[in-house]
């Protein structure tokens, strides 16, 4: 079994395309399926397509009606999403900083449907095309588009409505232009601002890679894109958007997210029976110890790109607040593990961990709500000392 495991000679070329197809064709069906069985927009349970978009789409509606700020006052937005879709229990809130509201503005001027599937077709497009990009033609565009979607961390996206393409394609695009074009990369990587925790082992990882220019360029265009949203709405959205970081933070501790639906190390412990107190306290120690070890990998392997693949899955080990549907950006990691080891051969356990990885995002909800089992760190973390290793031995350089 552990020389099973080890080498997963199971996992060849053949069978891994035909399992990625059979994967994909299910996604698109049930996708196709829920659809077809809404009814204006809302689905049997009730809920509106991409859930967690109406969020987006009313928060971009406010601000074009009342201005910026009116974004971050609750009732408005709840008004909004009631007057969309009828009352309803509760509302979804809009925690993101000024710098999202920018990139989602534009779609409050379209209907909600129009405007959901222009964010998912426009976001999978930007992430599969970085992604691509990033594989250089190590895994070919045909097949990288069907693993893609074949990807369970996908179908949860599409069914959100998240962003989790978006924050994808930026580290992709990130990775790929590091070495290359670093000014182009540090526009990329600096616009994940919009998301600040899923930037979160970014710098520790470039410093240590001595990678100073995308360091500089990175720091540079996060600054750079919150003074354009402080140009576009104002000091007052920044008040109401730092005013409302309050409630995000409540929101964790109280668990009005269920932590279930997380895939952190503060989430599991709250999964397990812990207190909040105590998984700031594990939270807190599996972020040390895991910038110490991209430290420490970075270091060693002197990549630019190197150093955002690891900050790319380290980071979804080292925020507290990361969801299921974040695992997307895990994808960045396994296009590159991948890459390396379609050209020059897997090292031990790295197959079986790319497999693992690659299902957790189906497995990882159930476990956690049905079993309180949560997996996800633990895997997120075997995905990471996979990266590590390779990052540390200098065989992800960032060369064609």
């Amino acid at each position: 079994m552990i020389e099973i495991l080890r080498r997963a000679d199971f996992l060849d070329r053949a069978r891994v395309r035909a399992w990625l197809v059979i994967a994909a064709a299910m996604t698109g069906l049930v996708v196709l399926a829920g659809i077809v069985v809404s009814r204006g927009g809302v689905d049997p349970l009730g809920r509106p397509l991409g859930t967690d978009f109406l969020s987006f789409w009313t928060a971009a509606r406010v601000a074009i009606a009342d201005g910026a700020a009116a974004v971050w006052d609750g009732a408005r937005l709840q008004a909004e999403q009631d007057a969309t879709f009828g009352p309803r229990e509760g509302f979804t809130a809009f925690f993101y900083p000024p710098v999202f509201l920018m990139i989602v503005w534009p779609l409050g001027l379209l209907p909600y449907l129009a405007a959901l599937a222009a964010w998912l077709a426009v976001t999978w497009v930007a992430a599969w095309r970085g992604l691509a990009a990033l594989a250089r033609g190590a895994i070919g565009e045909g097949i990288g588009a069907i693993a893609l979607l074949a990807y369970p961390a996908t179908f949860v996206t599409l069914g959100h409505g998240q962003n989790a393409f978006l924050s994808t394609a930026l580290f992709a695009g990130g990775a790929r232009f590091a070495t290359s074009r670093p000014i182009l990369a540090g526009a990329l990587l600096g616009a994940l601002v919009f998301k600040p925790q899923l930037a979160i082992a970014l710098p520790v990882a470039l410093a240590a890679a001595g990678a100073w220019r995308l360091f500089l360029a990175t720091g540079a265009f996060a600054a750079l894109w919150c003074a354009l949203a402080w140009a576009l709405f104002g000091t007052e959205a920044w008040v109401a958007f730092l005013a409302m970081s309050k409630v995000a933070r409540a929101t964790l501790d109280l668990g009005f997210v269920e932590p279930g639906k997380m895939v952190s190390a503060f989430a599991a412990t709250r999964v397990l029976g812990g207190s909040s107190a105590v998984a700031s306290l594990v939270q807190g120690a599996v972020t040390a110890l895991v910038l110490v070890a991209t430290w420490v990998a970075a270091r060693r392997g002197r990549s630019a790109e190197g150093a955002v693949v690891l900050a790319a899955v380290a980071t979804v080990t080292a925020s507290p607040f990361v969801l299921d549907y974040d695992l997307m950006i895990l994808a960045v990691a396994m296009a590159v593990v991948a890459r390396e080891g379609l050209r020059h051969g897997f090292e031990d356990y790295e197959k079986i961990t790319l497999l693992a990885a690659f299902v957790l995002p189906a497995l990882a909800r159930p476990l956690a709500l049905g079993l309180h089992v949560p997996i996800a760190p633990l895997v997120v973390a075997a995905l990471f000392a996979v990266v590590a290793r390779r990052v540390g031995r200098g065989t992800v350089t960032g060369e064609a």
